[in-house]
């Protein structure tokens, strides 16, 4: 059994920051890659930011020099820092684990950019 943690998500204006946290507790063996997605109302969810076991990273363009993913192999977390938040980016954000070829989400968490 996996379970996902999410947190850090609220509201934020404009040019704003915000700092999500993702935890994995049970399981955790295997991990090939984890990362974040959003989705935003009448859109399909779309990858955000990932990282792979080893470390390299991957990042939607739309998000490319403003956010910033980080994992903690330790802890079994995985973060994502949000800088020069637009209202765009605003979605409901999930992170996943893909352990093993398995992917385990996480509830998501809401992200409002708004003035």
């Amino acid at each position: 059994q996996v379970q996902l943690v999410e947190s850090g998500g609220g509201l934020v204006q404009p040019g704003g920051s915000l700092r999500l946290s993702c935890a994995a507790s049970g399981s955790i063996f295997s991990v090939r890659g984890m990362g974040w997605y959003r989705q935003a109302p009448g859109n399909e969810r779309e990858l955000v930011a990932s990282v792979i076991s080893g470390g390299s990273t991957n990042y939607a363009d739309s998000v490319k020099d403003r956010f910033i993913i980080s994992s903690d192999n330790a802890k079994n977390t995985v973060d994502l820092q949000m800088n020069s938040l637009k209202p765009e980016d605003t979605a409901v954000y999930y992170c996943y684990w893909n352990l093993g070829g398995v992917e385990y989400w996480g509830q998501g968490t809401q992200v409002t950019v708004s003035s």
